[in-house]
């Protein structure tokens, strides 16, 4: 079984990254607590550095890394924010990053990737390929691997951002996520079973790549569907790793639709006048959703990110 992080590995990485990191606004609009029916608390890592929480799990991956490792370089595959993030933390410590990117990411995540300095490879939009490509990499380079979310030092670094939320805003009593790889969740849930033990969690899910929500309620790990949902960020089913966490700690993952989605994202956009992408809408819609299970709660929602390619914003087809 592999290691599994435990809270003091949480605080260690807040500790570690805190000099390096943005201490993110906790949010709260009166508008959405009406319409919600819940007091609302948004953690807003769309605020966090290159845009995403990513950046909070690679920083304290590329700060564990021994010298030889830090001399041969990280790679990872990577869709978008991991990829970003990774690339980020590890040049602006010196370290070469090497990136697989599908071909058929978002024009937006593949520019900001490239921005950052990584050395990109592009493949097909499998996992496979995915996979093969960085092996590759590795083999030439010796480059660590450093997986999005199937990771210790990735996942003790997400959990921060639930850290900080629980010491800057009031005691929730419930605390939801979005989840796709699970690292976020995995995170999140571990910082918040240890310091709120009878606050709910929840993951958040669109209904068309469901596969974390049919694992959990099924116990065995479910494979992800064919990428079909807005919410790109969370294409990835969970690993064993991030399974076994969420199992232990999450009470309930709740799926929406992707006009559920479009709508919680827009309702954002326009009421608290903050930038979150479709991914980091998914948490908001399933309380609007789920109103009868959060009516009267504080209710915190860690909105993932803000990174949206602004020539294809899904209002223009939902208007």
């Amino acid at each position: 079984m592999k290691f599994i992080p435990q809270f003091s590995d949480v605080t260690a990485a807040g500790d570690a990254i805190s000099s390096h990191v943005h201490r993110t606004p906790v949010l709260t609009s009166h508008q959405l607590d009406a319409i919600s029916g819940a007091q609302l608390f948004f953690k807003c890592e769309n605020f966090q550095k290159v845009g995403a929480f990513k950046f909070r799990g690679a920083t304290n991956a590329i700060l564990n890394l021994t010298d030889d490792q830090r001399r041969s370089g990280v790679v990872t595959h990577s869709s978008g924010n991991h990829a970003a993030a990774l690339t980020h933390a590890a040049v602006s410590r010196g370290v070469k990053a090497y990136i697989v990117m599908p071909s058929t990411a978002p024009e937006v995540k593949k520019r900001a990737v490239a921005g950052y300095g990584a050395e990109i490879t592009f493949c097909e939009p499998t996992l496979a390929a995915r996979e093969a490509a960085a092996a590759e990499v590795i083999a030439r380079t010796g480059a660590t691997m450093v997986h999005p979310f199937d990771n210790f030092y990735i996942i003790a670094g997400q959990g921060t951002a639930a850290l900080e939320m629980l010491h800057d805003g009031p005691e929730p009593d419930a605390v939801i996520a979005p989840v796709g790889g699970g690292g976020l969740l995995s995170g999140t849930s571990i910082t918040v079973r240890h310091l709120l033990p009878h606050a709910k969690i929840y993951g958040a899910e669109p209904a068309l790549a469901d596969d974390a929500a049919r694992s959990l309620h099924s116990g065995v790990i479910q494979p992800a569907l064919p990428p079909a949902t807005i919410a790109d960020g969370l294409l990835t089913s969970l690993c064993e790793r991030t399974f076994t966490i969420i199992s232990k700690n999450v009470d309930d993952i709740l799926t929406v639709s992707e006009e559920e989605i479009i709508e919680a994202m827009r309702l954002v956009w326009e009421r608290m006048k903050i930038i979150i992408e479709p991914s980091s809408a998914v948490p908001v819609a399933a309380v609007l959703a789920n109103r009868g299970l959060f009516t009267g709660m504080k209710v915190a929602v860690i909105i993932s990110g803000g990174n949206v390619d602004l020539a294809k914003l899904p209002f223009r087809q939902h208007a």
